[in-house]
């Protein structure tokens, strides 16, 4: 099994979905695109060029732009869209077309189409594909609801096709990481030839579970992630890829893979997508919120003091956010009060200390965290008393 985890971002595309995002423009998709190729993102969703002329446009700009990461275009299971996708990404230099088409019941009762009728555009879509593109992406949408029976025959087949990328969506977010690692254990074991293409996962946050059913995929062989930054996307979001990233990366022992990311670039990375989006990152955000590296209980603080590793599984800087936070609050002791006078500057002898960790617990009680030039009140105040 491959050793190499495969990253595709589809921020452009699903993360684009996100409900109420303003308008982006295609100079804004385009520094996206730029900021992921700099990254080290194995495959770009560009977008679904069919869905409008301003996405054709983008994604022939993204594709006439990027060298290094391959340029993907969504489908669905038709020949039209297939060939705008073809036209769309016609100058790029690494190309890849990503066809989908309902699976699961409620998904082909949608669609008004027998287990038959879906194998028979699937395949349809995926020889015409053959015409254009080198890489070709299938997913069954709805997968995790599938009928596992329909679902390795209709797989086994598209492979036949032409296919060399299998993606198992988790469309609606339905499984639990277990029968989902299950669910993607299966399918390698059932389907001829699953040696021979790339097994993807792609899934969402319904329950909740969106990166923890994405981690259960690559124990079980998937070595292809889709997801976005910070997790963007239709309702409760894609799974957020620099979780799955990090994970891999500080687990090689659990997983044994690792993705070609420069995580360095994850906390920048994120903020433009802030920016642009204007999609705000929750402060509680795995790896790259503003606190995913900051401590106010006191006994935490104490052990990042004495070796981050005590609550860190990760530097900070090796998602680019150079340095800690250790706000002073309520719950916050001895320990982080002297390193903020510390860094501060202040020395005080150890009255002087005891006095100003009284008021500083006071102040924090009534008041809520405390700030520097508070702390730094409450130091003049206790010095004043002293030379009185």
């Amino acid at each position: 099994m491959s050793k190499h985890l495969a990253i595709f971002d589809t921020t452009l595309r699903d993360g684009l979905q996100t409900p109420g995002l303003p308008a982006i423009s295609r100079k804004e998709r385009l520094r996206i695109a730029q900021m992921l190729e700099s990254m080290g993102v194995d495959v770009i969703e560009a977008g679904f060029p069919a869905s409008s002329p301003e996405n054709f446009a983008s994604v022939e700009l993204i594709a006439d732009t990027i060298k290094d990461s391959t340029v993907c275009a969504l489908a669905m299971a038709t020949h039209d869209t297939v060939q705008i996708a073809a036209e769309a990404l016609a100058r790029a230099k690494r190309s890849r077309v990503h066809i989908f088409l309902g699976s699961s019941p409620k998904h082909l009762k949608k669609l008004g189409l027998t287990h038959k009728e879906a194998v028979v555009r699937a395949l349809s879509s995926i020889r015409h594909a053959t015409k254009f593109f080198g890489e070709i992406e299938f997913s069954p949408e709805d997968a995790g609801r599938a009928d596992m029976d329909f679902l390795c025959t209709l797989i086994e087949q598209t492979i036949a096709a032409g296919a060399t990328v299998i993606n198992i969506p988790d469309t609606v977010g339905y499984c639990m990481p277990g029968e989902f690692g299950e669910r993607i254990r299966t399918l390698r074991n059932r389907v001829p030839n699953a040696d021979k293409i790339i097994w993807s996962v792609h899934c969402h946050d319904d329950f909740g579970c969106a990166t923890a059913n994405t981690l259960a995929g690559v124990k079980a062989g998937a070595r292809q992630v889709e997801g976005t930054l910070y997790q963007l996307g239709e309702r409760a979001g894609n799974a957020a890829w620099e979780e799955v990233v990090m994970a891999v990366r500080k687990r090689q022992d659990y997983f044994g893979c690792d993705s070609r990311i420069d995580t360095s670039q994850l906390w920048k990375a994120a903020r433009i997508v802030e920016k642009i989006t204007n999609v705000a990152i929750p402060p509680n955000k795995a790896v790259v919120g503003k606190n995913a590296f900051s401590h106010e209980s006191g006994i935490h603080q104490d052990g990042v003091l004495k070796d981050p590793g005590t609550y860190e599984v990760m530097d900070p800087c090796e998602v680019g956010w150079q340095g800690r936070s250790l706000p002073l609050g309520a719950q916050s002791g001895r320990s982080g009060v002297r390193g903020r006078l510390h860094t501060l500057g202040i020395k005080l002898n150890d009255n002087q200390f005891e006095e100003v960790f009284a008021r500083f617990k006071n102040y924090a009680d009534s008041q809520g965290p405390v700030g520097d030039e508070s702390l730094q009140g409450i130091v003049t105040t206790v010095l004043d008393m002293t030379v009185a």
